[in-house]
C-alpha cells in the first residue's frame, strides 16, 4: 500500500480500495513492477495530457504501456479508446488489470508484443514513454502510425538524445509543439503535419 499522491491540476494517483475524492480524477494503480505514476516522465506526460483538448474522443496508442497509467489517464479525459502495447506480458496483465480497477476495461485492447503486430492501424495519439534509443529505432514506424494533425507525445528521452530525437521526428513529418527537459529527461510533443 502507498500514499496517494497528485499530479498536476487534475489527478491523484491511489491504491485500490481508496475513496474518490471529486476534485480530482483518481488513477487507480495497483503497485507493481512497471510504476505507478513517481517518475518525472510519466509526471509529464500527465501534465501535458491534461491540457490537450485533443485528447477528447481520440483513439490512441500507447507504446510501452506498463501499468497503463498514461491511457488510463486518457481515457479519463475522455478518449473514446486504447491500444495498449507491451512487449512484456507481465506488464500487459498489470495493465490489463489496473484498466478494470479503473472501470475501462472495454475501452481497451492489450497487446503483448510490438508495434509490428497491429497491422496498419493509424490513431490520433501516440504515447510513448520509453527510452531515446529505442524513439530512435521506431520512429518512422511510431509517426506514420499518427493520422495528419494527430499528436505524438514522447517521453523517457535523456537529454543526450533530445536533439536527436527532435531531428529525426521532424524527419519523420512532424513538428514540435512542446519540448520539457525535466532533470534527467525530457518530453516532447509533436504534431503529424
Amino acid at each position: 500500500m502507498y500514499q496517494p499522491f497528485l499530479i498536476g491540476n487534475r489527478f491523484r494517483v491511489v491504491p485500490p480500495g481508496t475513496s474518490t475524492k471529486l476534485e480530482r480524477l483518481d488513477l487507480i494503480m495497483e503497485r507493481g513492477a512497471f510504476g505507478s505514476g513517481e517518475h518525472e516522465t510519466t509526471h509529464s506526460c500527465l501534465e501535458l495530457l491534461e491540457d490537450l483538448p485533443e485528447v477528447r474522443q481520440a483513439d490512441l496508442l500507447d507504446l510501452g504501456s506498463g501499468t497503463g497509467i498514461l491511457a488510463i489517464a486518457a481515457l479519463k479525459l475522455g478518449a473514446a479508446a486504447a491500444t495498449c502495447v507491451d512487449i512484456s506480458p507481465e506488464a500487459v496483465d498489470n495493465c490489463r488489470h489496473n484498466c478494470v480497477l479503473n472501470g475501462c476495461a472495454d475501452q481497451v485492447t492489450h497487446v503483448a508484443g510490438s508495434l509490428s503486430d497491429l497491422g496498419s492501424r493509424n490513431f490520433d495519439l501516440v504515447l510513448a514513454n520509453i527510452y531515446g534509443d529505442l524513439l530512435l529505432q521506431f520512429a518512422s514506424d511510431l509517426a506514420s502510425r499518427v493520422r495528419p494533425g494527430g499528436l505524438l507525445l514522447l517521453s523517457g528521452i535523456l537529454w543526450e538524445y533530445n536533439f536527436a530525437v527532435r531531428q529525426t521526428y521532424a524527419a519523420a513529418g512532424c513538428e514540435l509543439l512542446r519540448n520539457r527537459m525535466l532533470e534527467e529527461f525530457s518530453t516532447l510533443l509533436l504534431q503529424k503535419r
